[in-house]
């Protein structure tokens, strides 16, 4: 039994986590569910959405541990499984409307000056459809076959989904200087 003054690696946490160690299950979530929220919050755009979002992927990441196969890291792992289930509660809308009907009028307080926090508002700020492919391409990391894996789409709507999600996000800024 590794003491709680110990820092566990991530086999021992694994191993813990199977053995139905409490405190290795408690440590696991702990040490993962700041950047799962965050990742869940980009995604879904909303605060609700994303602690809902990170219940569902916790109790799939304690499920699915037996079969996970350590090909990859474990945090890459959970924010696969935090990924998909958040991609799951935004798909319940029809987030893929044509690109001629997008009409985005929605104005943004950028305050006194730009930096991180403005950015972020800008990318919140974005149609569904576009935030999703740019959080998940430009900010996860994905490419554009992945992301068209997971959200249902062609691999061509992807990159026409980021070139408008820029695009948009150039004018919001560009606006923003002036």
């Amino acid at each position: 039994m590794v003491h709680s003054t110990t820092v566990m690696t991530e086999t021992e946490l694994i191993e813990g986590c199977l053995a139905g160690d409490r405190r290795a299950q408690r440590t696991l979530y702990e040490r993962y569910c700041r950047a799962m929220y965050t990742a869940a919050y980009r995604i879904t755009n909303d605060f609700d959405t994303a602690n809902d979002v990170l219940q569902d992927a916790f109790i799939k990441v304690f499920r699915a541990l037996p079969r996970f196969r350590r090909e990859a890291t474990l945090g890459s792992w959970i924010k696969t499984i935090v990924v998909r289930t958040a991609l799951s509660h935004i798909k319940r809308e029809k987030i893929f409307e044509p690109l001629d009907h997008q009409v985005v009028d929605q104005a943004i307080d950028w305050g006194h000056q730009l930096d991180v926090e403005y950015l972020e508002k800008a990318i919140q700020a974005l149609p569904d459809g576009y935030r999703a492919v740019f959080v998940l391409i430009e900010i996860e990391g994905y490419a554009h076959k992945e992301v068209a894996d997971m959200l249902g789409i062609t691999t061509g709507t992807s990159k026409s989904q980021l070139y408008h999600a820029k695009k948009r996000l150039r004018e919001m800024l560009n606006e923003y200087v002036q």
